[in-house]
């Protein structure tokens, strides 16, 4: 054996380690052993790889099906849609044909089913807000449907239908000529929903016995009014209720409820009061003390002065008025000099001037003070109102509203005040005065009787 026999027979055994066997885990003893089983596992390669060839064509024939089975369906969808296409623009133009002889066989109809869709919505509209829908509810839905049915072209109101809008009309002109009654359900100030008995004025106003009522047309329902007009109008629905015929005189609003809806809006004496605030409250406080005050003064000297009256009617001084008690002093002191005597009647008489005068300067001040009040008030009014304009700026007057009522209310609480006061004032002082006066005269008198008899 050659050297080279050696690394032969390594690189066949190394061969024989590579490359598997037969069978899993089979060791080759000789050398023929060995190449068999390399010729065994070449021939099972090239199997295998036969195999595999074998199904990759497969594989490769059905993705080609595949593809031509796609193209066909997207062939067939192209087709489709190219039809699809031309019978749409086949449509358009049967349409645009159709369109056009319709308008052609319409002629003029057409502007009097526009007419008819106006006419539909003002009905609809008036009917809504009418009082007369209280008395015969839903006429509404059918107007809203004919609307809808008016204003689409494919579609072509009815004979019926246009003779029932003709009648709603004709319904709405008889009915508001009328006066009815009928039974309805109302809701009363304090949410109660009573039935009862009302009577419609035509297309103004709904009452009841004593009452206005309210008909809102978004819920459909009659309500209280939450004020109620003067009793001069309330005090007629009664008699429209219980007549039978004849002529009844009752308030209707011919705004058809604006001027009832501002007069729930328009604050009463106590809102107006409220809305002066604290200055407000001052003013009045003010004003009842001074009215008390001016009553009191005018009592009183209207007493005294009618005391004072009758003791200048007779010689016998009585204690139970001024004068009485000025004359008295002049007769304790009827043995002094005329100087003594004038200095005694002048004392008895200041000595009455604070009884008469009392609380005339409070009555002065109260005159005076208010109208300053009242411009307080409508300094803090407006200062009120232009926080409100920086916050809030000038887009809503509402919220200006409350700081230039407090300022006006303020101001008229002010006046409303000053002016009785100056005028009672002005009386009452006035009576003092003449009672003063009547006090000065006599005392005057007895001083220049007195001195004639001391100079005889």
């Amino acid at each position: 054996m050659s050297a080279r026999t050696p690394r032969r027979l390594v690189a066949v055994l190394a061969a024989g380690w590579l490359i598997p066997g037969p069978t899993a885990g089979q060791e080759a003893k000789t050398l023929d052993e060995l190449l068999r089983m390399v010729e065994q596992g070449r021939v099972r390669e090239e199997q295998e790889h036969r195999e595999r060839e074998s199904r990759f064509r497969e594989e490769r024939d059905q993705q080609e099906r595949l593809l031509i089975e796609a193209r066909e369906a997207r062939a067939a969808q192209e087709r489709l849609s190219e039809r699809h296409e031309n019978t749409y623009d086949e449509n358009e133009l049967r349409i645009v044909d159709v369109t056009e002889q319709l308008t052609r066989r319409l002629g003029s109809l057409r502007e009097l089913f526009g007419v008819l869709q106006q006419v539909a919505g003002d009905t609809q509209g008036i009917l809504e807000s009418s009082v007369t829908t209280a008395q015969f509810p839903g006429r509404g839905e059918f107007l809203i449907e004919l609307t809808r049915k008016t204003s689409s072209a494919s579609t072509l109101p009815s004979i019926e239908e246009i003779e029932r809008l003709w009648f709603l009309v004709q319904q709405e002109m008889t009915e508001t000529g009328k006066v009815v009654r009928f039974r309805a359900t109302v809701i009363t100030v304090d949410g109660r929903e009573v039935e009862q008995e009302v009577a419609r004025v035509g297309g103004f106003n709904i009452v009841s016995s004593g009452k206005y009522l309210q008909y809102t047309p978004e819920t459909g329902n009659l309500s209280e009014l939450g004020r109620q007009p003067k009793p001069r109008f309330t005090g007629t629905t009664r008699e429209l209720l219980e007549a039978r015929e004849g002529t009844v005189t009752v308030g209707i609003d011919p705004t058809r409820g604006q001027i009832l809806a501002a007069y729930l809006e328009r604050p009463g004496l106590r809102e107006r009061v409220d809305q002066g605030g604290v200055v407000g409250y001052i003013i009045i406080a003010l004003g009842v003390l001074g009215l008390l005050i001016a009553l009191e003064r005018l009592v009183m000297l209207g007493r005294a002065s009618a005391k004072v009256s009758a003791q200048l009617r007779t010689d016998e001084p009585r204690e139970d008025n001024p004068l009485g008690r000025v004359l008295q002093v002049a007769r304790e002191h009827d043995k002094a000099d005329v100087e003594t005597l004038e200095l005694k009647l002048g004392e008895a008489v200041f000595r009455e001037t604070p009884k008469l005068t009392r609380a005339l300067l409070f009555l002065k001040i109260i005159s005076v003070v208010a109208p300053l009040l009242g411009l307080l008030g409508t300094v803090t009014g407006m200062i009120v109102t232009f926080q409100a304009i920086t916050l809030f700026g000038t887009g809503d007057p509402k919220l200006m509203a409350g700081g230039i009522s407090q300022a006006l209310v303020t101001t008229v609480l002010g006046l409303t005040v000053a002016i009785p006061m100056v005028l009672l004032h002005t009386l009452v002082s006035g009576r003092s005065r003449r009672i003063l006066h009547v006090l000065q005269e006599q005392s005057a008198g007895i001083v220049a009787e007195r001195s004639e008899q001391a100079m005889t």
